[in-house]
Order: structure tokens, then C-alpha cells, then sequence
């Protein structure tokens, strides 16, 4: 788990550090950077597995983009040299200082620096002396991983990055009538394999009792229905015109004709495939270890992403050892479902200061804001719209 990082001069993170918890919450204006503090570690994961490149940065979802997109620009003040990032953990740190010229831009990033320590004890080093000793566009750290079974060095940092993914789920790939550009197991980042990936955590959860009743917790904050489950043949309930996948998602209305109660993915709400979505990477086995969602709550009535946040909150706590997530939201009540009071729930506000930089702040609830809320049976929510923590625009 990545207990620390550090940002410097990618995109609208001039110098940011953040201290991470398992499931790390950020809101915040548009374009105040949130966006950018997923896709710092996007690149920091792509670097880890050894190349940053497009299609590196695409299959973790990050947004491709020219040397001049990456680097920070802002009035009066050099554009740096180089983009540093910086992963620690309680033992571990990983850092890298990439470089791709502005006038002459490559396909691949540079690695400027490269550093991975142990206790203080350097494992991996590499520096702007060591230009030509080593291929320039390749990673080191990815290279020594190799070797992780016969060393003593632990590389679940690294291990942990390598599998960092940022989803953002559309509703034409959730009900599988797209294709998933960058298709992962157990889901797409767009949603797509959705219906595979809920039949083999079905099936999982046939063996596990915790799995099941979590899943069962997630799934029927939506009461219209009595069941969900897959099929491999919807040739009675879809259109020969609807594109399919080999698998489909069915459900069964409790509120209609017992011989008419049959929908599928394609005919059934968004949300409702949104939160299986959020049930598959919160509880399968092939989920990564460390991700990201961007804007959690579309598709979803604030009341049931307030609900479905408090699951995943308590699966934080209760059931995860070593996975985190990331996120980010616009929808007040989000904020209504998380335990702040758990040192393991962290809520981050995002704002961009004067200068147009990117600055995070974390959102600790103090006696002042209690009393605040209780004096007047404000939940949280209020605050943040009100403009009491911070995150919000200036209209």
C-alpha cells in the first residue's frame, strides 16, 4: 500500500504531497487537478513496469498527451526540466524524474532518475552520470523485479503500482454494446467484461460466506429487483440487432408478471450495472491491489452512492488487507457515507491557489465542525456544499 506521494511539475501539480489511507477521497471544483493527482500515479505505474509511453499510459487509463500538456506551465515561472514523482510506503520508496523535450518530443519518456530503497539501503540507482550506461527509455526497477524471488527486497511496492488502473465506466460498455478499448481483468476500464467478471465473482462468493453477504449488501441497495445473474444466451430477451458478449447480465423484476419479469443489461438501469461494477473491484480476487475511480458517483441517486460508499467503506475496514482505492466526486452526499473517524478513510480537498497551482488538503473533522453540525443537524454534505471544508468553485 502507498502510504506517501509526492508530485512535482505534471500538469497542474507544481509540488504536492499527499499522505494516503485505504480508501483516499477527493473533491474538489472542475479543473482544480483531481483528474491529475489519478494520472500522477498512472505514470508513476507505467514508469515502475518499465516504459512510459502511450500505449503504456493508455492501459491504465491515463489520457496520453504532449511533453507540453504534461509539464506544468504557468505564467512567469520556468517550465521545470523534468516531471518527479514519488511512491513510499512504510519501508519502501520508489521515485523517477522523466524528461521529454518540448521541441523535439519522443514517443517514449526518459528516465532522468531512477531510485528504489529498502530501509534507506539503495537497491536501484540511476542518474543523469549514468546517461549512457543504461537504455534511457527503459526502466530499471522493472528489470530488477525479476530477480524479487530470489532476493530479500520486498517489491509489493512496485508490485502494487505495475497493476494501478484508473477506471471510468460509460453505459453503452456496461451493458457490453461497446467494446472495452483497454479490457483488464477482472473488468474493462470502461466496464466491459462485466457480466464474466460478475459470474466468477458469483461463484467465488459460493465459497466464501463474508464475500457473499458483502455482495449481497451491495447489490440489493437496489430493491426493484430479486435477483441478478448471468446467462450465456439472450437470443429471448434481446434483439438480433443488439451487438452482445458472450455472457449477459440478467435480472428479475420483483415488481412485474412473474412470465414477463426478465431484463437484461441492455434494458435495465445504468445504476444498477454501476453498482455491480463497484461490487466486482471492491470484492474480486483479481482486482488490483491499488486503483482508481474517476467520478464515482455518475449514474447513481445520491442517496444510493451514499450507501454503496458506506459498504465500501466498511469492506475497507473490515475485509481489505492491502488494497486502496482512490476516487473522486462531485455528489455531496458521498461525503455522508464515509467513517471519517477511521484513520484509514481519508477525504482530500482539491483547490487550484492563486497562481493557478494545485493544492490538496485533507479534510479532518475537528470539534469546531461537530458542533457546527450538530447545533444545526447538518450532516457533512452541508459543510462542503456551504463551503465550510473547502473544494468547491468560486460562484
Amino acid at each position: 500500500m502507498i502510504d506517501k506521494i509526492k508530485i512535482v511539475g505534471f500538469k497542474s501539480l507544481s509540488d504536492v504531497s499527499i499522505d494516503l489511507g485505504k480508501v483516499n477521497v477527493f473533491i474538489g471544483a472542475n479543473g482544480s487537478g483531481k483528474s491529475n493527482i489519478l494520472e500522477a500515479i498512472g505514470v508513476m505505474s507505467a514508469a515502475a513496469s518499465g516504459k512510459v509511453d502511450d500505449e503504456s499510459l493508455m492501459r491504465r487509463g491515463v489520457r496520453p498527451g504532449l511533453p507540453r500538456l504534461y509539464k506544468s506551465s504557468f505564467k512567469n515561472i520556468r517550465t521545470p526540466p523534468h516531471i518527479f514523482f514519488l511512491a513510499r510506503s512504510k519501508m519502501v520508496s520508489y521515485s523517477i524524474a522523466l524528461n521529454n523535450p518540448l521541441t523535439d518530443p519522443q514517443l517514449a519518456w526518459s528516465y532522468k532518475t531512477e531510485n528504489f530503497s529498502q530501509n534507506s539501503e539503495s537497491i536501484i540507482s540511476r542518474g543523469i552520470r549514468d546517461s549512457k550506461k543504461y537504455n534511457k527509455y527503459q526502466g530499471l526497477a522493472a528489470l530488477k523485479m525479476v530477480e524479487m524471488e530470489s532476493s530479500n527486497y520486498d517489491f509489493s511496492l512496485l508490485e502494487s503500482l505495475n497493476d494501478y488502473a484508473i477506471y471510468c465506466p460509460n453505459t453503452p460498455t456496461l451493458r457490453g454494446t461497446n467494446p472495452d478499448l483497454q479490457q483488464r481483468a477482472p473488468v474493462g476500464l470502461s466496464g466491459g467484461r462485466l457480466a464474466e467478471a460478475l459470474r466468477e465473482l458469483q461463484s467465488y462468493a459460493m465459497k466464501n460466506d463474508e464475500v457473499q453477504d458483502y455482495l449481497d449488501e451491495m447489490l440489493y441497495t437496489m430493491d426493484w429487483f430479486s435477483n441478478v445473474d448471468t446467462m450465456s444466451s439472450a437470443s429471448s430477451l434481446l434483439s438480433p440487432s443488439v451487438p452482445r458478449s458472450k455472457y449477459i447480465i440478467r435480472f428479475t423484476d420483483r415488481f412485474m408478471d412473474a412470465n414477463r419479469n426478465t431484463l437484461t443489461a441492455y434494458d435495465a438501469s445504468e445504476g444498477a450495472l454501476y453498482v455491480i461494477f463497484l461490487a466486482v473491484l471492491a470484492l474480486s480476487q483479481n482486482a488490483p491491489s491499488i486503483f482508481a475511480i474517476d467520478n464515482l458517483d455518475q449514474a447513481l441517486n445520491p442517496r444510493l452512492i451514499r450507501a454503496v460508499v458506506k459498504t465500501f467503506c466498511q469492506l475497507t475496514i473490515d475485509y481489505w488487507e492491502d488494497q486502496q482505492i482512490l476516487f473522486t466526486s462531485h455528489n455531496p452526499l458521498v461525503l455522508d457515507g464515509l467513517p471519517l473517524e477511521s484513520d484509514d478513510i481519508r477525504l482530500f480537498a482539491v483547490n487550484r491557489n492563486n497562481f493557478g497551482h494545485t493544492q490538496v488538503k485533507r479534510i479532518k473533522i475537528t470539534d469546531e465542525m461537530l458542533k457546527l453540525c450538530n447545533e444545526n443537524s447538518w450532516p457533512l454534505s452541508r459543510l462542503w456544499t456551504m463551503g465550510h471544508i473547502g473544494g468547491v468553485p468560486n460562484v
